[in-house]
């Protein structure tokens, strides 16, 4: 008994020993999509500050394919030792409840780091469409129901679940229009094909600006920081509420004493004034919490868009 816990008493004492001197080799950052877009100038630019911080290589590693999976895969099956950490989107939480044959389990095999920032949807309308405010777009859909069209950047997104959300909560009944990609959904929408677009707000209020669209309310539970002009989409109807999440997760059996150290580390990193002024930039909003605190908000996502996607039985063809 006693060479046993003699033996024990080592191997914690190793393990205490490894666990300071983390890191003492490059770390890789997994990026689930190709290089470019917002998502990877935020992975580049967390990167950036958590190296400087802890004085060992960043590596950003891009690993795209089947709507993030491909790269959240490869961070479930890593090493638990906190050299491989992963990024993940809106996608993170409603690919549990879309896709059937998810190669790991989001919740058993990943664990949250940090919930890092909030990036904005909004709901955008070709400038002769009628409606220019929440109140009178439901009014009108609730005249016309099944003949109003909304385009997406694509099926089974964030934006597409938003629209699905819209309908449940106002009682209406528009039809979602999917588009590969934001480009294609907002040309359709500025040609007048398409009467409205729900997108990523930074990335669609270019053409509000040169008169090409309008927005007729934001999808975040409250108005923007960066737009307090636009209406939040909840000011009409209640408890509404649909954004990004972007975060950092890393595999499950991860230390947790690790996980809060990184986490500790990635919180005040985007507390630094250029770095919530370049995310501003980029439509983004810095948040940073604890691994409990973005698991529980990771769990309550996949309930929420579970519902949405099975009541409005969305598939991916």
């Amino acid at each position: 008994m006693l060479a046993a816990s003699g033996a024990w008493s080592l191997a914690g004492v190793s393990a205490l020993a490894a666990d300071q001197a983390w890191p003492n080799r490059p770390v890789h950052l997994i990026v689930p999509f190709p290089p470019g877009g917002p998502t990877d100038t935020f992975a580049r630019l967390i990167a950036g500050k958590l190296q400087q911080k802890w004085g060992q290589p960043v590596i950003v590693d891009y690993k795209p394919g089947a709507g993030t999976v491909i790269g959240t895969d490869h961070v479930a099956k890593s090493a638990p030792d906190g050299y491989t950490l992963g990024v993940v989107i809106g996608a993170h939480t409603i690919n549990p409840s879309l896709r059937s044959n998810l190669p790991y389990d989001t919740i058993q095999d990943l664990a949250g780091v940090s919930h890092v920032v909030v990036s904005h949807y909004g709901l955008f309308a070709h400038p002769s469409f009628g409606p220019s405010t929440i109140p009178e777009l439901i009014e009108y859909a609730k005249k016309n129901p099944g003949k109003l069209d909304y385009a997406t950047p694509g099926a089974g997104t964030g934006t597409h679940l938003a629209g699905e959300l819209l309908n449940s909560m106002a009682g209406i009944n528009m039809v979602h229009v999917p588009y590969k990609g934001s480009a294609a959904a907002q040309q359709d929408v500025i040609g007048g094909r398409v009467p409205l677009l729900f997108d990523i707000l930074y990335s669609s209020m270019p053409f509000v600006r040169d008169g090409r669209l309008k927005v007729l309310g934001v999808a975040s539970p409250k108005r923007v920081p960066s737009s307090p002009d636009l209406p939040a989409i909840a000011e009409t109807v209640p408890g509404f509420s649909g954004v990004s999440i972007m975060g950092i997760i890393a595999p499950s059996a991860t230390p947790k004493d690790l996980l809060h150290r990184i986490s500790a580390d990635i919180a005040q990193v985007v507390r630094e004034p250029d770095v919530i002024e370049r995310m501003a930039s980029l439509g983004m909003e810095p948040v940073g919490s604890t691994p409990e605190e973005y698991d529980a908000l990771i769990r309550r996502e996949i309930d929420k868009w579970g519902r949405i996607i099975r009541a409005a039985n969305i598939r991916l063809e």
